[in-house]
């Protein structure tokens, strides 16, 4: 379902303060001590977005995670993002 700019406002303070839109995606970075611990944090994002069927676009870099979602058959923020933004929030 396509939302209205005043939906996803509304929605967005439901989250976690890290989430952001940026460019027409709903984005977060996630800082940790090292390498080992983003990528089991990934492990865990990657089984919940399966389970959803929804997956977001991820960029990793040693410590650092940034996740994007955005719902690819309607083109932009609906929903499903930020549901699955709220079960990440759940994982950190």
């Amino acid at each position: 379902m396509h939302l209205t700019d005043k939906q996803r406002v509304e929605k967005l303070e439901y989250l976690d303060n890290d989430w952001k839109i940026e460019d027409q995606l709903l984005v977060r970075s996630f800082d940790f001590k090292n390498f080992i611990q983003a990528f089991s944090f990934l492990e865990k994002v990657a089984k919940i977005a399966e389970n959803k069927n929804h997956h977001p676009q991820i960029y990793n870099n040693y410590n650092k995670v940034v996740i994007k979602l955005i719902t690819h058959d309607i083109g932009s923020i609906s929903s499903k993002d930020f549901d699955l933004a709220s079960e990440i929030d759940k994982v950190k």
